[in-house]
């Protein structure tokens, strides 16, 4: 495969760093190297960068408070370990960005956020807002009080979730191994570094191999497969060794490090053919001429005063066909308010929202980052 460099130009990244890169492997939170990857990150701002980081090493951070050597089996104990961990993990990143003059925010996320649609919308809105203020979202499971997260979550899962939730151009994995090799290199001294391949080629999962470590859950396996996810957005993975020096500035500059795994399509194309397979449309909204033409000509987003008719009963989140006068799809997307929603918002101006509803979820009733056009 051509070399390519999946960093350089882009303008919003996903980075998921490891728990034995986060906690020097079980001995705690490693202020230093937290503090050297926001120097980079905030580096990286001045440049135009938007990014975020989903950060390993909560249960970790609280086996070391709590003085346990072992990862307990027990959920609750892992619930404990995280709630201790948290605290030390937040406060870190913290003060490390509020150093360098940037603010940052933790949140924490559960998969049951990012498959309900209205909580998936919500939790896009939110990191989006907070990319806008400038503030670095630090992103984490919430192990407090979900059971399936730490039985079978990992963090590398989580990073391509996020990364495909606000369409990020890149999901950086930083590990404590240099790449995905040819086979392990543990074992085997002829195993080679695999610097370029395409995410989701089955070849990939079978050079990866288990666990990487004892600290964390996630092994080189379930760095492949988020790749593969991260993929189905258009978006590249890198997985890279985390200890290099510069390491997210050098790849930001172009410098082959690690492995870099590239998406099948580029990222508006990924969207496109994501809303095109949704053949099972939940509902259809007509528009006026106005309409029509500000999403064609002008690349708007849909308000609801374009809207003349809807039809069907959808909910929000749901993808829904756009239709003009004559009942021709011209475009599709992600609809910020419910089929009943919309029906008294028809016609009106985004101002009104909240005085029909009695709340606002969005002023446009599809923003135009979920909204592509059909074919003229």
């Amino acid at each position: 495969m051509t070399p390519f460099a999946p960093l350089q130009g882009a303008r919003r990244i996903v980075i998921k760093i490891g728990s034995s890169l986060v906690t020097d492997e079980g001995r705690g939170v490693d202020a230093k190297a937290i503090a050297d990857w926001c120097r980079q990150l905030s580096e990286l701002a001045e440049q135009g960068v938007e990014a975020l980081i989903v950060s390993s090493g909560a249960i970790a951070e609280g086996m070391k408070r709590l003085g346990w050597r072992e990862r307990p089996k027990e959920v609750h104990a892992l619930q404990a370990a995280a709630a201790v961990g948290q605290m030390g993990l937040a406060q870190i990143y913290e003060t490390c960005l509020r150093e360098l003059g940037r603010a940052s925010a933790q949140v924490l996320l559960t998969h049951s956020d990012l498959s309900d649609r209205e909580r998936y919308l919500n939790a896009r809105s939110t990191l989006l807002t907070l990319l806008q203020h400038r503030v670095l979202p630090v992103i984490n499971e919430n192990d407090t009080v979900v059971n399936d997260e730490i039985k079978f979550g990992d963090n590398d899962t989580l990073g391509a979730l996020v990364t495909n939730l606000i369409e990020a151009d890149a999901l950086v994995i930083l590990t404590d191994q240099r790449g995905l090799y040819s086979a392990d290199p543990r074992k085997n001294p002829e195993a080679q570094l695999i610097q370029f391949a395409r995410a989701g080629d089955p070849a990939l999962a079978q050079m990866a191999g288990g666990a990487g470590s004892s600290i964390g859950r996630g092994g080189m396996l379930t760095k492949v497969l988020a790749a593969e996810r991260a993929a189905r957005s258009g978006a590249a993975t890198v997985i890279a060794y985390g200890r290099e020096p510069d390491v997210l500035l050098r790849l930001a500059r172009g410098e082959a490090i690690g492995t870099a795994l590239k998406a099948a399509l580029p990222k508006r194309a990924a969207r496109k053919q994501w809303m095109a397979d949704h053949l099972q449309l939940r509902g259809r909204v007509t528009v006026d001429e106005g309409a029509q033409r500000a999403l064609r000509s002008e690349g708007r987003s849909l308000l609801p005063v374009g809207v003349r008719d809807v039809s069907g009963e959808f909910h929000r989140g749901d993808v829904i066909a756009v239709l003009d006068a004559q009942g021709n799809e011209c475009a599709r997307g992600l609809a910020n308010y419910a089929a009943a929603e919309v029906r008294l918002l028809a016609g009106r101006g985004s101002q009104e929202i909240e005085a029909l509803l009695g709340y606002v979820a969005e002023p446009e009733l599809i923003h135009r980052d979920n909204l592509v056009l059909s074919a003229a």
